[in-house]
C-alpha cells in the first residue's frame, strides 16, 4: 500500500486573524483597504474590506495574495528580480494576475509556503504595513 504524504495548510481561523490585524494596522494608518488571504494553491481562505475602499483595490489585493502564494515571494521585490533579467522583464508582467508592486507578502511555516496574503488600498509601503502585522498575528 503506498504511504500517503500529509500536507500543512493555511486554516481559515489563521486566514481571518491574519486579515483582521490587517485591518486594525490600517485603522492606525488612517486608510481604507482590502485584504486577502489566500493558501498555497492561491484560493481565497479570507478577505475583508472596509467600507468606502477603492473599488480596483479589491482585485489588485486578490493578485498580490496570488502572486505571493505563487512565487513565495514578497511583490515588492520583482521589481529587482525583472531588472536584472530581460526575458522575465519582457514576459512576466503578461502574466494574469501578476503584481510587480508592495503590498503581497507569502505566508510561510517552517520553512513552508502555506500561500500570501495581499493589502491594497494605501501606498505600497502602507500595503506591506498592512501585510505585514496579518503576518505578525499568525506567527506569534
Amino acid at each position: 500500500m503506498p504511504q500517503l504524504v500529509g500536507r500543512q495548510e493555511l486554516a481559515w481561523q489563521s486566514a481571518l486573524t491574519a486579515a483582521q490585524a490587517a485591518m486594525a494596522k490600517a485603522d492606525e494608518l488612517k486608510i481604507k483597504i482590502h485584504v486577502a488571504v489566500v493558501d498555497v494553491a492561491g484560493l481565497e481562505l479570507a478577505y475583508l474590506r472596509h467600507n468606502g475602499a477603492f473599488l480596483h483595490s479589491a482585485q489588485i489585493a486578490r493578485d498580490k495574495a496570488y502572486t505571493s502564494a505563487s512565487f513565495g515571494m514578497p511583490t515588492g521585490k520583482w521589481p529587482e528580480v525583472l531588472e536584472d533579467n530581460p526575458a522575465l522583464k519582457l514576459g512576466f508582467p503578461h502574466q494574469e494576475r501578476f503584481i510587480v508592486f508592495g503590498g503581497g507578502l507569502p505566508i510561510e511555516h517552517q520553512d513552508m509556503l502555506l500561500g500570501g496574503i495581499g493589502v491594497s488600498g494605501g501606498s505600497a509601503e502602507q500595503d506591506e504595513a498592512c501585510a505585514l502585522a496579518g503576518l505578525e498575528a499568525i506567527n506569534s
